[in-house]
C-alpha cells in the first residue's frame, strides 16, 4: 500500500508564459509556491476476490477491467502509460475542491504517478515526475495547461521556474533575507469565490489568443524577476509586491474574456476598497480562489467586506509530492 501527498500551488506572477505555444518560441518564467494543502492519492494492489480488477474512488466510484473502461482521465492515461492493467486500487482526497485555480489537477497527476510508480518498486526524482505530468496531462489527455502546476506540485517550495525551448524547465529555490518569507505570508489571504470552472476550456480562449498578445505576456514575464527584487529589498519595499500583483491582474484580465466575470470583478473591487493592495484570480480564470495582497492592520476589514465569501488560511510549504507511507505486499496471487 502506497500513500502519497502532494501540495497544491500559489502562482504569483508569470502565468500565460509556461504555455508550449508560448515558451518554445519566448521562453517563460513563474513565480509560485506550493501552500499546506494537498491532494492524497491511496495506491494499492486490488484483492482477486472480486469480479472487476480496477478500483478507482474519487467524486465518484469506478469499476472496471481495465484502463480503458476509467472515466477519470487521469488515473485512465497514467494506468496505460505505466502499462498496470490490473489489480489496482485508488482512492483520491483533496483538502480544498476540484476546478479552483490551485493546481490540483497536476497534484492530483503527480500524485497518482508518484504512488503508481512505487507501487512498481520504481523511485522517481521529483524532475521525472514534473516531465511524465506535463506528458500525461499535454500529450496523453490532450488538456489544454501549462507547464508549472506539474513542476510546483514535484519539487514544492517558493521557486522561480524557467521554461525554454525543447521543454527545458529549471527551478531555481528563492532565498530570502531572515523573516522575508514569513512578512510575505502576513500579507496575504486567500478566499474562495464559491465558482468553479474547466481550467482547459478557459486557457483554451487563452492559447488561441497568445499569438496577439506578445507586449502583454512579455511584460508578465518581466514581472517574475521585479517580484523577485522587490522580496530582496526587505520588509520596507514589501506593499511594492502587492502592487505588481494588481498590475499582473490588470494585464492577465487582457489576455482573454473568459478569465475574469463581472461577479469576480465586483469581488476584486470591493477587495481593494477595503485594504486589498492588490491581488489575483488564481489558475486559469472565470472562477475558483482569489489571492489577495492586505496588510496585516487591515485584514480584519477586509474579511467583513467579505463575510459571503470563504476564508481558507494557508501557510507556505517546501516539501513538494512525498510518500507519507510505504507499506510491504500483503496480497497472495
Amino acid at each position: 500500500m502506497i500513500i502519497t501527498r502532494t501540495p497544491f500551488r500559489v502562482s504569483f506572477f508569470g502565468g500565460g508564459t509556461d504555455y508550449p505555444v508560448w515558451y518554445e518560441e519566448n521562453g517563460g518564467a513563474v513565480l509560485s509556491t506550493t501552500i499546506d494543502k494537498y491532494c492524497y492519492i491511496f495506491a494499492r494492489e486490488f484483492p482477486p476476490f472480486f469480479p472487476q480488477k480496477l478500483r478507482i474512488v474519487w467524486s465518484k466510484i469506478e469499476l472496471a477491467d481495465n484502463p480503458d473502461g476509467i472515466e477519470h482521465p487521469s488515473v485512465r492515461e497514467v494506468l496505460k502509460h505505466l502499462g498496470l492493467r490490473e489489480g489496482i486500487e485508488i482512492h483520491h482526497n483533496g483538502d480544498l475542491p476540484a476546478r479552483s485555480g490551485l493546481g490540483s489537477s497536476s497534484a492530483f497527476t503527480v500524485g497518482l504517478l508518484h504512488a503508481l510508480h512505487a507501487l512498481k518498486g520504481e523511485m522517481m526524482s521529483k524532475h521525472d515526475l514534473a516531465h511524465e505530468a506535463i506528458h500525461v496531462e499535454q500529450n496523453l489527455i490532450g488538456e489544454n495547461v501549462g507547464s508549472q502546476d506539474q513542476v510546483a506540485a514535484a519539487f514544492g517550495g517558493f521557486n522561480k521556474i524557467t521554461f525554454a525551448s525543447g521543454k527545458r524547465i529549471a527551478v531555481e529555490p528563492i532565498v530570502l533575507p531572515n523573516g522575508q518569507l514569513d512578512e510575505l505570508q502576513d500579507h496575504l489571504v486567500l478566499f474562495f469565490t464559491g465558482l468553479s470552472r474547466n481550467a482547459s476550456e478557459v486557457a483554451a480562449e487563452q492559447m488561441r489568443n497568445t499569438p496577439k498578445k506578445n507586449a502583454e505576456l512579455k511584460r508578465m514575464h518581466e514581472m517574475v524577476d521585479e517580484a523577485i527584487a522587490i522580496l530582496k529589498k526587505g520588509t520596507m519595499a514589501i506593499g511594492d509586491f502587492g502592487r505588481l500583483l494588481h498590475e499582473t491582474w490588470q494585464l492577465k484580465r487582457s489576455l482573454s474574456s473568459s478569465i475574469s466575470t463581472s461577479a469576480i470583478d465586483e469581488i476584486y473591487d470591493r477587495a481593494r476598497k477595503n485594504g486589498a493592495v492588490g491581488g489575483k484570480l488564481l489558475g486559469a480564470g472565470s472562477g475558483g480562489f482569489m489571492l489577495l495582497f492586505v496588510p496585516p492592520k487591515d485584514q480584519e476589514r477586509l474579511k467583513t467586506a467579505l463575510k459571503g465569501l470563504l476564508y481558507v488560511p494557508f501557510r507556505f510549504e517546501n516539501a513538494g509530492t512525498q510518500i507519507i507511507y510505504y507499506g510491504p505486499k500483503t496480497i497472495a496471487r
